[in-house]
């Protein structure tokens, strides 16, 4: 997958891009903070005034209590006082407005005066001639516009600068609204990633912010005591020790400094800054160690046979209806019968089969297969169903043994509503759930459970799908009956599944076989050659680039890149081998095709495609993904990675059309298209699709393009800036964290970065510690999995390409109106001619091919 670039505009290839785009993005600070105080001026006239506090006056300010309210009644989309107060400390922070008496953070509160600095910015000379004119509608319109486009940029920046305003805060001053916003943070940084979250939520009370403005200062010295302990959250820093010298460089979301906390040693390095501006978290060692404390405290370890088999940790919960905290203890890592053992205890037998599942126990379910597979966990479920006490009286043992058997019957119901059809495809699971459903159908006291919880979960699905009656469910039951199949066009790719493998040979002639898409490069092999010979199974890209297949590889199907084919040939004529012409993608763009279509219909139909594969994918898929789909037999990642291909698709879709169009008006027509395809995959809150139009248009290809970046309309490239500033990966990609979290479902996520997600996860944390499961880690993974679920937790409609498109924006800001060309209604744009259309791209993805004609069509 191609990474984030830190784009703003074209640029140069021999500008210092970095330092171009931090200038330009303070441009347009500046400009926003100049139609900002423009509008204060002309609508809010009196706010600037002179003040008197404390027998002292100060000139021309306003108190920050008063911008905030400002702000809050001219625009609707600030939906909390917080994101005012960011959104001013952003012009704080660039020196835009300065407090009265020097302060660095913004308050909202009458008594703290601000005022703009008039003469170094050019604010008043702006002012005053706007104020001068007689403006026409139209220019008022787009003095609107400018606002409202200021407000957007100033709006998407604010939480960055809230974040840092809050870090600089003296701990004691924190609000618990601060605490949670830097405990959200820290779920991002690779420092913290193995922490726990109740060491997280300590370390949010105590963090410091340390910052360093000039590159070679030195933080401490080897032999230093050691203080603190260190996470860098801006810059680098280089690690020096005597004799050695440089040992290495350390970047955003690293620490240092912890060992010599740990061991109460000296400094074993010199740390010294390798840039300006360098930001750090910082925590004190007295903090350090009582947290450390504080951890053992709160942890119980459960031991047996003077081994540790269950390590659990207090946390404090809230009662529902108010009535106080409590305490309870949460899974932190133990041997997986244990931790079955402990969730069992916790499985709630009083609510029906439409409740939500208890998350710890979802957790358990979704992960189960990493450390406790099938095979494992069958037969514990089957020990504890038949397990009677060895105390008590006959009536107890009974109630007893009928309890733990309806908590039985109920986690079995929660693990099947999980993984639905997919436990049909293991064996293991089937054979258990056959035998146990002829127990529990012996059982009046359980049927009739087990039927209700059916029953509860097939209303609610009924309501949810708006369908008619319920059918009356007799006595002969189905664990699966209340499982469905994803509704589409676009059919879930079962393990067992045939598809068509097309294998070519030297001579690029093909043979087609259909084998089901988990068939290993073995089995293949059998079917093409006689066992015993030297043949080999290669796969390789547009580029030319080959890679041998192992025997024992699984599913080489789906793991196919965009134009990569496979081959058989001899070992030695690996290296004669040469692409298709297939592959080196198509000759000519589509531009006469997509003129003649209507952006708003292409995005539709795109969203359209998309909900279809991404419907099809199980979320469980993504735990196989991570951890290795080989580790789990009989699993199928296939769906997931068919809709990572389809992102990789859209991408060098862009790419391809841009770069194989040589007319350079109709070329500025089609970036314009695109960048309103991007607007209406935005409103449409299909987030993957948007951020792989807006990777084409990144793309080195593209941005070189300036000739044609000249004659796209300068609202148009406003719009594409103030998107890029989604794609801004610094702080692991807040920009867009902040934006997600305020969507509603159903919306497509940005798949590639949950991915990330995941695999940064994965890769910070081990997953056993000390013999024991890392829980914690599963309870981690399991969140992220969760993502998906919330997104397809309300159904997706398709919306009709002739009706007007949802209002809900992508972030919570003034929605930005794109200029439409005129586009004819032909019958290229007919639904299911389009459809059709994105259904087939062909695409360049040869990067080196892209930036040839690229430079052919601009020097």
């Amino acid at each position: 997958m191609k990474t984030c670039k830190e784009h703003w505009t074209p640029l140069p290839e021999a500008l210092d891009t970095q330092d171009t785009m931090k200038q330009f993005l303070s441009d347009r600070i500046l400009k926003a903070a100049r139609v900002v105080h423009s509008a204060l001026i002309v609508r809010s006239p009196g706010l600037i005034r002179d003040r008197k506090h404390h027998l002292k006056t100060y000139r021309q300010c306003c108190s920050g209590k008063e911008l905030v309210d400002w702000l809050m009644k001219l625009n609707e989309c600030f939906q909390s006082r917080s994101q005012a107060v960011g959104m001013w400390q952003v012009l704080v922070d660039e020196g835009i407005i300065v407090h009265v008496k020097q302060e660095l953070n913004f308050h909202d509160k009458d008594t703290q005066f601000y005022r703009f600095l008039d003469l170094e910015f050019g604010l008043n000379h702006m002012t005053n001639e706007k104020i001068s004119l007689n403006h026409t509608t139209n220019e008022k319109d787009q003095l609107d516009d400018e606002l409202q486009e200021g407000l957007s940029l100033l709006l998407q920046i604010g939480p960055d600068a809230l974040l840092t305003m809050i870090l600089r805060k003296c701990p004691s001053q924190r609000s618990a609204e601060d605490l949670e916003v830097i405990y959200e943070e820290l779920l991002h940084v690779k420092a913290a990633a193995h922490l726990s979250t109740s060491v997280r939520k300590e370390l949010a009370a105590v963090l410091m912010f340390e910052s360093h403005a000039k590159a070679g200062t030195v933080l401490f010295s080897q032999g230093d005591k050691g203080t603190s302990w260190y996470i860098i959250w801006k810059g680098s820093v280089n690690v020096i020790t005597h004799g050695k010298g440089l040992v290495t460089t350390l970047h955003e979301g690293e620490d240092f400094g912890q060992l010599a906390l740990v061991n109460d040693a000296p400094r074993a390095a010199t740390i010294i800054l390798r840039e300006d501006n360098c930001h750090f978290l910082r925590v004190d060692k007295q903090d350090f160690i009582r947290i450390l404390k504080d951890v053992e405290a709160n942890t119980m370890r459960l031991e047996e046979h003077g081994k540790a088999v269950l390590v659990l940790e207090k946390a404090e919960s809230t009662n529902p209806g108010g009535a106080g905290n409590s305490s309870k203890y949460t899974v932190m890592a133990g041997t997986p019968e244990k931790i079955l053992e402990h969730l069992l205890e916790t499985v709630k037998l009083d609510t029906n089969g439409s409740d939500a599942i208890d998350p710890c126990v979802s957790d358990f379910l979704l992960t189960h297969r990493v450390f406790m597979p099938s095979s494992q966990l069958c037969p514990a479920l089957q020990h504890h169903y038949h397990a009677e006490p060895s105390e008590g009286s006959d009536l107890e043992k009974a109630a007893y043994a009928l309890n733990t058997k309806q908590k039985i019957v109920k986690l079995i119901c929660q693990w099947v509503a999980v993984f639905g059809q997919l436990l049909k495809d293991d064996p293991i699971a089937v054979d258990f759930l056959e035998r146990l459903g002829e127990e529990v159908a012996g059982d009046s006291r359980l049927s009739s459970m087990l039927r209700e919880q059916l029953r509860d979960r097939r209303r609610t699905r009924a309501l949810e799908n708006e369908l008619g009656s319920l059918t009356r469910l007799n006595h002969q039951f189905d664990w699966f009956s209340s499982c469905e199949e994803p509704v589409g066009k676009c059919l879930p790719i079962r393990s067992k599944d045939k598809v068509l493998y097309e294998i070519f040979r030297p001579d690029h002639t093909s043979i087609t076989l259909m084998l089901p898409v988990n068939t290993s490069v073995q089995e293949m092999m059998s079917s093409l050659v006689n066992p015993g010979g030297d043949h080999v199974l290669v796969k390789m890209n547009s580029m030319g680039d080959r890679a041998q297949l192992k025997l024992d590889a699984t599913a080489v199907h789906t793991s196919l890149g965009l134009n990569e084919r496979l081959f058989l040939c001899t070992a030695s004529q690996v290296e004669q081998l040469t692409p298709l012409k297939e592959q080196q993608g198509p000759d000519q763009s589509t531009i006469d095709t997509l003129e003649q279509m209507c952006s708003k219909d292409i995005a539709s139909q795109l969203t359209n495609y998309d909900w279809e594969l991404f419907t099809a994918m199980h979320e469980v898929e993504l735990v196989y993904y991570i951890f290795g789909r080989h580790k789990f037999p009989g699993a199928t990642t296939a769906n997931l990675e068919r809709f990572v291909h389809r992102f990789n698709e859209v991408q060098y879709w862009v790419v391809t059309e841009v770069c194989l169009c040589a007319d350079l008006m109709k070329r500025a027509m089609l970036l314009k298209k695109f960048i309103k395809m991007a607007a209406m995959l935005k409103e449409q809150k299909n987030l993957n699709s948007f951020f792989a139009v807006m990777f084409g248009l990144s793309n080195s290809a593209v941005q070189r393009l300036y000739k044609t970046w000249e004659r796209v309309p300068s609202k148009t490239k406003r719009v594409y800036c103030a998107y890029e500033r989604l794609m801004d990966p610094s702080r692991n990609h807040r920009a867009y964290r902040l934006a997600v979290a305020k969507l509603s479902p159903p919306y497509i996520p940005f798949m590639p970065l949950l991915l990330k997600d995941m695999t940064f996860i994965h890769e910070g944390n081990k997953n056993y510690t000390e013999k024991l499961v890392n829980f914690e880690k599963m309870r981690m993974i399991a969140k992220t999995v969760k993502i998906v679920r919330g997104c397809r937790s309300t159904p997706y409609v398709p919306s009709s390409p002739q009706k007007g498109l949802a209002d809900r924006m992508f972030l919570e800001a003034p929605s930005i109106r794109v200029s439409t060309y005129s586009e004819q209604s032909l019958p290229l744009r007919n639904p299911s001619n389009i459809r059709h259309y994105v259904q087939n791209f062909e695409v360049i993805d040869n990067q080196r091919k892209l930036t040839q004609l690229s430079r052919g069509m601009e020097r």
